[in-house]
C-alpha cells in the first residue's frame, strides 16, 4: 500500500479513536483543564501524531496506548468527584492574591506571577485598579475570580427593592424560514397563531432567517434581508398605555361630575388602576 495511502486510513482511524476517548472524558478535557488533564491531553495527541505518521508502528499500540491515557484520566476525574484530598492534588487549590483590599505579595511569587500578570487578569475581568478589590484568588484552571468592594459593586434591582419579571429561555420556533413545532409547543402556541404574528409583521415564512418566543409570548424574527425594518413587539406598551389612560380618565371625571357618589366612585377606580400600574409596570416596559 503506498505510503499516502497508509497515512490517510491511519488519520481517519485515529480520529475516530480520539473522538471517542473525547467523548467519554466528557466535555471538562476540552474546556477547562487541570494539570493532570493538560499532561494527558498532549501526550494522546503526540501518540496520535506519532502512530499516523510512524510507518513502522503498529497501530494496536497506538490506540492502546491512547486508551491508557483516556481510562487513566478518567478514573482520576471520577475519584476527584469522591474524594477532597484527592481533587485538592489533583486538580490543584486557589490561591489567593488580594485579600481585604490588599495585594498578597507572597502568594503571587509562590505561583510565579507578577504584578503586570495580575493587573492583566484583572483588565479581563474589566477592573483596572486593584484598589477596587476586595477579595480575588487565581482558580486550579487559571481563572482569577474577582468580588469588588461594596462601594465599587454595580447596584442591582434587589438593592433598590424592585420586583422584576422572572425571564425564561426563549423559544426557537422558527429557523431558516422552518417552523420548529416542539419548541412552538412548549411555548403554548400553534402555527395559526405564528402565521398571524408573521403576517402583522408584514413578512412571510421564507423571509424569517430565526424567529423566537420570549418570556412574555411575544415573537421577535430576524429577516434575510437586512435592510428591512421589522417593527419591535408593541403589545405590552400599548397595554400599559391604555391603562394609564384609563387611570388617568377616571380622575378627569372625578373632577368633572358634580355628584359626590359618582366622584368617589371615580377616585376609587383610579385608585385601583394606579395599584394595578405598580404592580404591573416592570414587566410591561
Amino acid at each position: 500500500m503506498p505510503d499516502w495511502l497508509l497515512i490517510g486510513a491511519r488519520s481517519l482511524l485515529f480520529v475516530g479513536v480520539l473522538f471517542v476517548i473525547t467523548k467519554l472524558i466528557g466535555k471538562k478535557q476540552i474546556s477547562e483543564l487541570s494539570f493532570f488533564e493538560y499532561v494527558a491531553g498532549i501526550t494522546i495527541g503526540s501518540i496520535a501524531g506519532e502512530i499516523i505518521m510512524g510507518l513502522d508502528n503498529h497501530w494496536a499500540s497506538g490506540i492502546l496506548s491512547i486508551m491508557i491515557f483516556g481510562l487513566v484520566t478518567l478514573f482520576a476525574d471520577i475519584l476527584s468527584l469522591k474524594s477532597k484530598s484527592f481533587r485538592d492534588f489533583f486538580e490543584g487549590k486557589g490561591t489567593v492574591f488580594i485579600k481585604d483590599g490588599k495585594i498578597l505579595e507572597d502568594n503571587l511569587k509562590k505561583e510565579r506571577y507578577s504584578i503586570d500578570d495580575l493587573s492583566s487578569l484583572l483588565r479581563q475581568q474589566k477592573v483596572f485598579k486593584a484598589a477596587d478589590v476586595e477579595f480575588a484568588v487565581l482558580e486550579p484552571r487559571g481563572d482569577l475570580s474577582i468580588m469588588l468592594k461594596k462601594e465599587n459593586q454595580p447596584l442591582t434591582p434587589k438593592d433598590l427593592n424592585l420586583n422584576l419579571p422572572q425571564e425564561k429561555e426563549p423559544q426557537t420556533v422558527i429557523m431558516d424560514g422552518k417552523i420548529l413545532n416542539d419548541p412552538l409547543s412548549v411555548s403554548g402556541k400553534t402555527r395559526k397563531w405564528l402565521n398571524m404574528e408573521v403576517e402583522k409583521l408584514g413578512l412571510t415564512l421564507d423571509n424569517v432567517f430565526l424567529g423566537q418566543i420570549d418570556s412574555y409570548g411575544e415573537l421577535t424574527v430576524d429577516v434575510y434581508d437586512d435592510t428591512i425594518n421589522v417593527p419591535a413587539p408593541q403589545q405590552r406598551p400599548l397595554l400599559l398605555a391604555m391603562i394609564k389612560k384609563c387611570a388617568a380618565d377616571m380622575e378627569i371625571f372625578s373632577l368633572q361630575t358634580d355628584s359626590k357618589k359618582a366622584q368617589q366612585m371615580y377616585e376609587k377606580n383610579a385608585e385601583k388602576l394606579n395599584q394595578v400600574l405598580q404592580k404591573l409596570s416592570p414587566y410591561l416596559k
